[in-house]
């Protein structure tokens, strides 16, 4: 939504801020969603609650799956004076009377693990919302309406590309029904993933491979085949600097009929272990977004990477280059059942990143896809 029409929404509203505070309350709220877990089933989401000059009077994020919304998080921030009280409003006027809230996501009309907090705006007597995202989950979704319903002016579409942007993986996991799915792997500039004996420590530099490790941490999940825990015994965990656990751990998901052997690295995982048992990777992504899993790591061998591209499930690539020559037939990927360059996988590069002497490539494909929403937040 454009300045002008944001205007044009708030205009019947004397209490209402004007367009250009408005849109600068909700670029903070886009910043204070940035703090929330990118893991888990519930999406990043920023509040701020703002007078009708447009001054921030509080502000909330989601802080993870079971803890309040950012709008009621905002709401918990007014004060001792207009506080909620865990049986509802404090005494008194309500407590955001005359405040507007400025969220990044439609208010959810859901009731989970927590309220709806398009209810709990309305209890709070807000003059006015302004969104940014309708929310795509047709159970959670509806809180424009219920907000309208009850008398409440709301605006939605400021800002919607930006917020787009940051929710885009779990845009697209409600949308499609699956996890989305990072494919990751590491090669030198001429494409192996090894040299012709199979070594490949370590065609990454160790700036490189933090930075995997950190991109672990940011998925539920990370998936290798049988053949890479039979060939390497990887433990799949994410690490710090000097080798400490990070806070969140991926679970390890492992594609194939070959059950991971009772001695493995991964029977360890301190996030448990997930034995797919097959690879029909469609009904694996549907089984896993059951349990949770929002964003897949892929970071198998050739043979797995290749399998989530060939069947067009990879949402995102992420390419390791190092600057070496190998040759040979390592290759990191196999046959994508491409015969002739018209059916190339074509990619958009989103952005590159300098890692010491190597470089990250983060590229997505360039396609559109049509799917039927899940239940969520």
């Amino acid at each position: 939504m454009t300045s002008s029409t944001a205007a044009n929404a708030a205009a019947g509203d004397a209490a209402s801020p004007d367009a250009a505070r408005v849109e600068a309350a909700m670029r903070r709220a886009l910043s204070l969603a940035e703090h929330g877990p990118v893991t888990g089933g519930n999406p990043q989401v920023g509040c701020v609650l703002v007078d009708a000059h447009g001054e921030i009077v509080a502000e909330g994020w989601h802080r993870g799956a079971g803890t309040g919304h950012a709008e009621v998080d905002a709401l918990s921030q007014l004060g001792a004076a207009r506080a909620l009280t865990a049986q509802g409003l404090a005494a008194g006027t309500a407590p955001a009377e005359g405040l507007t809230a400025v969220v990044t996501l439609e208010p959810c009309n859901h009731t989970g693990r927590t309220g709806p907090c398009a209810q709990a705006l309305i209890d709070a007597g807000v003059a006015g919302v302004v969104y940014a995202l309708d929310d795509p989950d047709p159970q959670a979704g509806g809180g424009a309406e219920r907000l309208r319903a009850a008398g409440i002016p709301v605006t939605g579409g400021v800002l919607e590309a930006e917020a787009t942007d940051l929710l885009t993986p779990w845009l697209t996991s409600v949308r499609l029904g699956r996890p989305w799915v990072t494919v990751k792997w590491a090669s030198t500039l001429d494409g192996r993933a090894a040299a012709a004996d199979g070594s490949s420590q370590w065609i990454s530099s160790t700036a490189a491979r933090q930075r995997v490790h950190e991109q672990r941490a940011a998925h539920d999940a990370i998936a290798v085949g049988t053949g890479t825990v039979l060939g390497d015994d990887p433990s799949l965990t994410a690490r710090g600097d000097g080798g400490e656990l990070l806070s969140h751990q991926p679970i390890p998901v492992v594609f194939g009929a070959t059950p991971v052997p009772p001695d493995a690295r991964l029977r360890a995982h301190p996030a448990g272990l997930i034995e797919v048992g097959h690879r029909d990777l469609d009904a694996a992504l549907r089984e896993l977004v059951t349990r949770g899993v929002r964003r897949l790591y892929v970071e198998g061998g050739p043979t797995l990477a290749s399998a989530f591209l060939r069947a067009g499930l990879a949402d995102e690539v992420l390419v390791y280059l190092a600057p070496m020559l190998l040759g040979g037939p390592r290759l990191a990927l196999d046959d994508l059942g491409v015969t002739t360059i018209a059916d190339a996988h074509r990619l958009s590069i989103h952005r590159v990143e300098h890692l010491g002497d190597d470089l990250l490539v983060v590229a997505r494909p360039t396609r559109t896809t049509h799917a039927t929403p899940l239940e969520e937040r």
